[in-house]
Parts: structure tokens; C-alpha cells; sequence
């Protein structure tokens, strides 16, 4: 059981430089910052003989320091670089906010290396702070996140990668030498039923990424259609009537001629002309709008589960569901 006590500082522990630095990536693909992630590892070419003061930059440490930046992993997911010295332990290598130890003062503290560093800004209590610090000089990688209010995220991802801290740490039955050839006592049982040995069981987690993609296109265009329209003009056109009534029969003193006179009235009517005068009748705009939705993905996981054969006339008590098998 692991007992946080509100701390916002994750601490890993890795036997395996390789799988520390796979954590790392994936801190950084899962949100966490340059500034948050912390990550401290000894020189590969540590064997190479140094010389040069604490905190000196030497080969054999600017040699490590261009693998990983060449590896993208302190280039690309830390940022901040240091490599130096620690008496004892040779070329370290230092990134984000491990990079002070071997940069700064804290290289020849006489809390030792990640004891200063770990239990300042970061919180962590001075007994677990050592226990890191032992670690760390027994050749193994620690990483460090700055969690805030993510710290069940962030020792997942760790413990994915086969991290461990001080309340996961692995059982051993011998004290363990560190590189200055001293050995430490494993620590007492702090109760009568703590076990001796153990077996970690792991299961895979979904975790999704959203990536956005494109699903189609909208154009808006113009296209010219033709249709009739009929309107009402209204026209005048003048109409000749003749009109005809009889007189009083009277002499006349002009003789009856044939086409002697003649009246020529002219007829006139008003014709339309029709002219087409381009108006704006509609405006068309287009915009995006986000659209929340949830999908369901559905993937197969896989669990390790505890398989426990039994031999002979033996008593297995404890809780759970595993299988238990008789021989």
C-alpha cells in the first residue's frame, strides 16, 4: 500500500536506464512539463578514468550527455541538462529538477546526492530521501514528477515502466552494496504479518489519444439559374372612333367632288422595354462550431493473475480469487 499524505512529488526507482527513459516519454505524451519531470542516472562511461573537481564537466559525462540528447530523451522531453561528479559514484547525468544536484551545490553536500534535493522544494520526508539516495548510489535510475493534483497518473505511468519506491521496494533477504562498497541492513518487518517475498501482478490499462483528423470539406460556391418572371405593365394606346349624326339638310356651295378632302388622325400606343437591374437579395456565411460527443472504444486488456499450485498436505490461507491447483 502506498501512503501519499498529500504529497504532490512522485518518486520512481528503476533498475533498467532504458525503461526509466520510456517513462519519461510517455510523462511528457501524457501532459506533464520539462519542469515537472525529474531525471537522474549515472554515466554509462562511468569506467573511464576522470579527473577533474565535483561538478567539473568531464569526457565521460559530455559522452552520455550527447547519447541521450541524440536519443531525444533529455534533449527532446527534459530540457534541462547537467553532468558532473559525485564523490564516490563518478559521472552522473541530471535532467529538469534533478539537474541542480550535479550542477550545483548539492553534489558534495554532505546529505549526499538526491537527499538535498529530494527532501527541499519537493517534500520528501528525510528517511525515504535516503533510502532514494541509496538507491540511486547502488547504480539504478530515479525520476521524479512534480504531480500537483495528477500524482495517481503520474506513479501509474512510473509503475507501468517497473518502477518502485520506498513502500513498493523490492524484499531481500542481504544487505545491498553500494557503489562505495558499503552495505545496507534491509529494513525490519514493521509488523508480524509484513511478507517476505512477493509477486507483483500487472494489468493493462486503456488510455486514449485524441487526434484531430479531417472527415470532409464544406465549399460554398455561386451558380447562375435561369427562370422566368411575368410582371403587370400597364400600357395606353389611343383608339379612333368616328361618330356619325344627321343635320338639318341645308344647301352647299361646293360641288360634290370625289377624294377632295381628307383627315388624317394619328394613332399612337406605348410599348414596354424591359431592363434587368442585378440586386442583393440573400447573404450566405459559413463558420465552425466545436460539438462535443462521447464514443465508446472498446480494446482487450490483459491481467496477470496469481496461479497458486499446491504439493502435498499444505494449508493455504489468505484472501482472493485466485485459482488455487493440487498436486
Amino acid at each position: 500500500m502506498t501512503i501519499t499524505s498529500g504529497r504532490s512529488t512522485v518518486v520512481g526507482v528503476f533498475d533498467d536506464r532504458s525503461r526509466a527513459e520510456q517513462a519519461v516519454q510517455d510523462l511528457h505524451a501524457a501532459g506533464f512539463t520539462n519542469e515537472q519531470i525529474g531525471f537522474a542516472t549515472h554515466d554509462g562511461e562511468a569506467a573511464r578514468p576522470q579527473s577533474g573537481a565535483p561538478g567539473e564537466h568531464t569526457e565521460a559525462g559530455e559522452g552520455a550527455a550527447k547519447g541521450l540528447i541524440g536519443g531525444g530523451i533529455i534533449g527532446a522531453v527534459l530540457g534541462a541538462l547537467a553532468t558532473g561528479l559525485i564523490p564516490g559514484i563518478g559521472p552522473v547525468i541530471a535532467g529538469g529538477l534533478l539537474a541542480g544536484i550535479v550542477g550545483g551545490g548539492l553534489v558534495g553536500a554532505a546529505g549526499g546526492g538526491l537527499i538535498g534535493a529530494l527532501g527541499g522544494s519537493m517534500g520528501v520526508p528525510e528517511e525515504e530521501a535516503r533510502y532514494y539516495d541509496d538507491e540511486f548510489r547502488a547504480g539504478r535510475t530515479i525520476v521524479t514528477v512534480k504531480s500537483d493534483s495528477r500524482y495517481d497518473e503520474a506513479q501509474s505511468i512510473l509503475r507501468r515502466y517497473g518502477a518502485y519506491d520506498v513502500s513498493t521496494r523490492p524484499a531481500a533477504a542481504t544487505g545491498v552494496t553500494t557503489m562505495q562498497g558499503t552495505t545496507t541492513s534491509p529494513t525490519s518487518p514493521t509488523s508480524p504479518t509484513e511478507l517476505d517475498r512477493s509477486v507483483q501482478l500487472r494489468e493493462e490499462e486503456l488510455q486514449a489519444r485524441k487526434t484531430p483528423v479531417q472527415t470532409g470539406q464544406v465549399n460554398i460556391g455561386k451558380d447562375v439559374v435561369e427562370e422566368q418572371r411575368t410582371m403587370d405593365v400597364p400600357v395606353t394606346r389611343e383608339e379612333v372612333y368616328v361618330e356619325r349624326h344627321p343635320v338639318d339638310r341645308r344647301p352647299s356651295d361646293q360641288p360634290v367632288t370625289v377624294g377632295d378632302q381628307t383627315i388624317d388622325v394619328p394613332v399612337r400606343e406605348e410599348h414596354v422595354e424591359v431592363e434587368k437591374q442585378p440586386v442583393v437579395y440573400e447573404e450566405v456565411g459559413v463558420g465552425k462550431r466545436p460539438v462535443t460527443e462521447t464514443k465508446q472504444v472498446t480494446e482487450t486488456v490483459r491481467r496477470e493473475e496469481a496461479r497458486i499450485e499446491k504439493e502435498g498436505d499444505v494449508e493455504v490461507g489468505g484472501t482472493g480469487s485466485s485459482e488455487t491447483r493440487s498436486s
